[in-house]
């Protein structure tokens, strides 16, 4: 009698699924703390207020929104990972801690294009800025970071 092995695609399949369930008990990503707000900015005007919250707080504020599938490695693990390099670098909810030469440093990544980023914005279609938001933006941010 001969043994029949199964096709390769199905011990490949469930490699990578055994592979998939093992990653998930990796604890770092899960780690969705929110601290307290310290201090936010003085906002010029609700518009913003508004397009900085839009676009900025999931990752630069203590306000992230933590969506299901941030618990899920190894998108969990970029998410965390950006969250917390993005708080130290900008954090609207600890303002006070900042200094003004943050606000240069700002309104240049939102002039280059490099925030809010692309993986963000592939997903929160609401971060995406037209031009003449984001030249609203800049103005916003440093009429309201500048006069603090």
């Amino acid at each position: 009698m001969v043994k029949k092995s199964l096709p390769a695609w199905i011990k490949w399949a469930s490699l990578l699924i055994g592979a998939f369930l093992l990653i998930q008990l990796i604890p770092y990503g899960k780690a969705h703390t929110n601290p307290p707000v310290t201090g936010e900015p003085k906002w010029q005007d609700a518009a913003t207020a508004d397009l900085v919250k839009r676009a900025c707080y999931d990752c630069h504020s203590n306000e992230t929104v933590w969506p299901w599938y941030s618990s899920v490695a190894p998108a969990s693990w970029l998410i965390q990972h950006d969250v917390d390099e993005a708080r130290q670098i900008v954090n609207f909810s600890n303002w006070n801690a900042m200094s003004g030469r943050d606000v240069d440093r700002i309104t240049r990544v939102i002039q280059e294009g490099e925030m809010p980023p692309i993986q963000f914005t592939l997903i929160h279609a609401e971060a995406r800025l037209s031009n003449q938001e984001k030249a609203q933006l800049i103005s916003g941010l440093s009429n309201s970071l500048a006069a603090r």
